[in-house]
C-alpha cells in the first residue's frame, strides 16, 4: 500500500478528473461502517435507519463535540465523498476508508450541484444533504498529508466539497455497493 502522501499539485492535477464525476445518476462505490473510534468495517451491503444513520456505524453512541450536550447531531449522521477525490488522495482503494465517511460515491458533490436541501436517492433509501460543513481534521492530515487537508479546504475544494458533505437520512432502507446515486426532483 502506497503511503506516500502527495505534494499540492500532484493534488491539483487530479481536479480534471474529479470534476468529470456524474452530475446526477452516479454510482455509490464503497459502504464503510466506524463500529467503534478508528476502525472501519467495509461492507457490500448496508442499512440507512432514520434514528442510527448507518446501522453498524458508531455515530450516534459516539456523539459530537459541536452540540452542547454533547449528543450525535442529526445533521451530520451520514457523511458523503467523492469518489474520484479519495481516490485521488488516498492512491489505493485499501485506503479509502481512512478518510472516515461511511458513503464513497461517484458524483458531484459540490455546492453547485447538490445544495444544501438536496434529496439523495441511494438504493431504495433517501438522504438530505445539510449546511452542516465537513472539512479536514487532524487525523485526515495524518493519513493523507498536511497537503491534502489545504486542497481539500481551499478554495477550490469547499466549492467542489472535496472534503465530502453532511446529510441525514429522510427515508430509510437498504443500500448495496453499485446503487445508482440520483437527485430526487420534487
Amino acid at each position: 500500500m502506497d503511503e506516500r502522501h502527495l505534494a499540492m499539485a500532484e493534488l491539483e492535477s487530479g481536479l480534471d478528473e474529479i470534476r468529470r464525476s456524474p452530475a446526477d445518476n452516479g454510482v455509490l462505490q464503497m459502504i464503510v461502517r466506524r463500529p467503534q473510534p478508528r476502525q472501519r468495517e467495509v461492507v457490500n451491503a448496508g442499512e440507512l435507519d432514520l434514528t442510527e444513520g448507518l446501522l453498524g456505524d458508531n455515530w450516534l453512541a459516539r456523539g459530537c463535540r459541536t452540540t452542547p450536550d454533547g449528543s450525535a447531531d442529526p445533521n451530520c449522521q451520514i457523511t458523503l465523498m467523492n469518489s474520484r477525490a479519495i481516490a485521488l488522495l488516498a492512491q489505493a482503494h485499501e485506503r479509502w476508508a481512512l478518510a472516515g465517511d461511511q458513503l464513497y460515491v461517484d458524483m458531484d458533490l459540490s455546492h453547485t450541484n447538490v445544495p444544501a436541501g438536496t434529496e439523495l436517492a441511494i438504493g431504495e433509501a433517501v438522504v438530505l444533504v445539510t449546511d452542516q460543513p465537513h472539512t479536514g481534521c487532524k487525523q485526515f492530515a495524518t493519513r493523507f498529508g498536511k497537503d491534502a487537508v489545504e486542497f481539500v479546504n481551499s478554495t477550490i475544494g469547499k466549492q467542489l466539497r472535496l472534503r465530502g458533505i453532511n446529510a441525514k437520512v429522510v427515508r430509510p432502507g437498504p443500500i448495496r455497493v453499485g446503487d445508482k446515486v440520483r437527485k430526487v426532483v420534487a
